[in-house]
């Protein structure tokens, strides 16, 4: 079977190009954009292809499209949205049609838990909760989801949308890169006795859903939420850390929920302030349900694997 990989050289789509490579029977091809450089950790590690877009599409038997604009850190576009569209919509959909065209089987599309909300209060996001994207990249996300449903309909290509939470492993980008620094550099944290519930996945968890989803019949045309096996709260994160770097213990101290809510607001770090002290909870019962999937790795498992991670390449020479 061969299966094209979007994204290949990102966080997600590495790791997915290396596993999908691993496989008996399976054939990754890397798919980079015309013009783009294809990096290290596209062209070597596992035999692979690599080819450049646009390119014939024949004889791909599923897409997974990882590429896309993720959140940006710092800003600079004047029209934030406009440049989301153009890469997780119009370039999803561009993608989509060739492939569609060419007669490729399934096409997989990685978006986001964004495209529910970005908080919980009492219950957790299903499938069938009504979208509420709250940011731009997510808005992107869910518009691209209904450009593919439209085109699933018109077609005879198969349709899989994956939205994930947080992912998480000791390379993560963005705000888990910065909460690894964190905890690593021992400076205490007002997280004690923070009581949220936070669902996340870890990388690997991730990827074996994924790549269940390459082939599985029952996955067809199908929106799944996906989490680990359980939610914690960000002070049991940080301590999943904590002990997986090997440190004694993580220095959390209580600190009033209203004077750092406002504080967040003031600094204009509301949703930072939300990542850390409110709830996200996705309820990933379908994905076992229908597809009979379980996480290879327990939550509490892969945080301190992340910690440990971190903390070895901390110490590795950098090549």
């Amino acid at each position: 079977m061969k299966v094209l990989i979007t994204g290949a050289s990102g966080f997600i789509g590495s790791a997915v190009c290396s596993s999908v490579g691993k496989i008996e029977g399976f054939e990754a091809i890397a798919l980079i954009r015309d013009g783009a450089v294809a990096s290290q950790s596209v062209s070597a590690s596992v035999e692979r292809k690599v080819i450049r877009w646009p390119s014939p599409l024949v004889h791909i038997d599923c897409i997974i499209h990882c590429a896309g604009r993720a959140h940006v850190m710092r800003e600079s576009s004047q029209n934030p949205l406009t440049e989301f569209r153009k890469v997780n919509l119009s370039w999803t959909l561009e993608l989509a049609n060739s492939a569609a065209k060419a007669g490729v089987k399934r096409f997989v599309f990685l978006s986001s838990i964004g495209v529910n909300g970005s908080a919980t209060h009492s219950e957790a996001f299903v499938e069938d909760s009504l979208p509420a994207p709250a940011a731009d990249y997510a808005l992107s996300k869910l518009e691209a989801e209904e450009a593919l449903l439209a085109l699933q309909a018109e077609t005879s290509m198969e349709i899989v949308i994956i939205r994930p939470p947080l992912v998480y492993a000791a390379n993560a980008p963005g705000n888990f890169q910065r909460l690894l620094r964190l905890v690593n550099s021992r400076m205490p944290l007002p997280l004690s006795g923070v009581k949220n519930q936070r669902s996340m996945v870890a990388l690997e968890n991730l990827v074996d859903f994924i790549i269940r989803c390459i082939d599985h019949p029952a996955a067809a045309n199908q929106i799944f939420l996906i989490a680990d096996d359980e939610d914690l709260s960000t002070e049991e994160i940080v301590r999943n850390l904590a002990t997986g770097m090997g440190l004694p213990k993580a220095l959390l101290f209580p600190y009033p929920g209203r004077l750092l809510r406002f504080a967040a607001r003031i600094a204009g770090k509301q949703g930072l302030y939300s990542q850390l002290y409110g709830s996200l909870m996705v309820d990933a019962s379908k994905a076992r349900r229908l597809l009979g999937w379980q996480p290879r790795l327990s939550a509490q498992a892969a945080l301190q694997k992340a910690g440990r991670e971190y903390k070895q390449a901390l110490k590795s020479p950098a090549v």
